[in-house]
């Protein structure tokens, strides 16, 4: 899609009186979005593109701060809190390895299990300490199942061309009942 957005962070303050402005980072590690250039700021419902001057971290990497072409001072700064930072897709380097999608890739792909039982859709993945897990849910039996994304464990294949997941997974393993009707 030619207007496509990734939203990959926020603006959500300013630093020093000279138009630097803090940023909420969705990229990991945080400081990554420094590195894509322009970024789209949604002003007002309208999306308009800022090149990146100059960036980075502070108080220990905890937070990031940019100098956008533009915003030469701190009220004008301060006008741009609370908008919306996104890249467009072409701005995403290209993945070296096999086995590495970018998130967005794998949202709305059918998943399958062994049996060749359509599980449900992909809706989030959801970062946790020990690894990432697909949310997948079934519209029509109104089930959640959360399932570890462990390559050759748990996620067997994927094919973005078919948008689908092929997932070692038994229907008993884990399904969420907080979010079963009936």
């Amino acid at each position: 899609m030619k207007d496509e957005r990734i939203i990959v962070g926020q603006i959500n303050g300013v630093f020093g009186v000279k138009g630097w402005v803090k940023v909420f980072s969705h990229t990991e590690p945080r400081d990554n979005i420094i590195n894509y250039s322009p970024w789209w700021l949604n002003i007002q419902g309208e999306w308009k593109p800022f090149d990146v001057l100059d960036g980075q971290t502070q108080q220990g990497g905890k937070a990031v701060v940019a100098l956008l072409k533009g915003i030469e001072d701190r009220e004008v700064a301060r006008s741009f809190m609370g908008a919306q930072i996104s890249i467009t897709p072409d701005q995403l380097d290209a993945l070296r390895d096999d086995d590495v999608y970018y998130w967005r890739d794998l949202m709305g792909c059918e998943v399958i299990n062994q049996d060749d039982v359509l599980l449900g859709t992909v809706t989030e993945l959801v970062e946790t300490g020990a690894h990432d897990v697909l949310r997948v849910v079934d519209q029509a039996q109104s089930t959640t199942i959360l399932i570890p994304y462990v390559f050759d464990v748990y996620i067997e294949e994927i094919s973005l061309e078919d948008k689908r997941i092929y997932v070692h997974w038994d229907l008993e393993e884990e399904v969420d009942e907080t979010n079963q009707e009936g």
